[in-house]
């Protein structure tokens, strides 16, 4: 992945994603309006084995639903996440992801 793809795919994590997991499995989410839905093409480009859910229709608001699980979170994403720079960048961030490494094993 080249520096800018790097550094979009960090920018959108850090700013709208959640690090989580449903009991079972960690899974990493972004939920954005419908209107970047060519965001969500350069996710699914940039991560690929990722999921893209919806358009959903909730409380007058319009919405996608990215998700990375699995072999895909494993292998691909967690590798690139720990690579970067994340804890020099953002606190709060960093100390999410790492709470759902140690919940998940990663």
């Amino acid at each position: 992945m080249a520096t800018f793809e790097q550094g979009l795919l960090l920018g959108v994590l850090i700013g709208e994603g959640h690090f989580g997991g449903d009991g079972k499995q960690p899974q990493v989410t972004v939920r954005m309006h419908t209107r970047h839905a060519g965001l969500f093409s350069t996710l699914l480009d940039l991560c690929p084995g990722s999921k893209l859910y919806g358009p959903y229709e909730h409380g007058g608001r319009s919405y996608y639903q990215w998700m990375v699980r699995g072999k895909v979170l494993r292998e691909q994403l967690v590798p690139q996440l720990d690579a970067l720079p994340l804890q020099s960048i953002d606190d709060h961030v960093y100390e999410r992801y790492m709470e759902m490494k140690q919940r998940y094993h990663l």
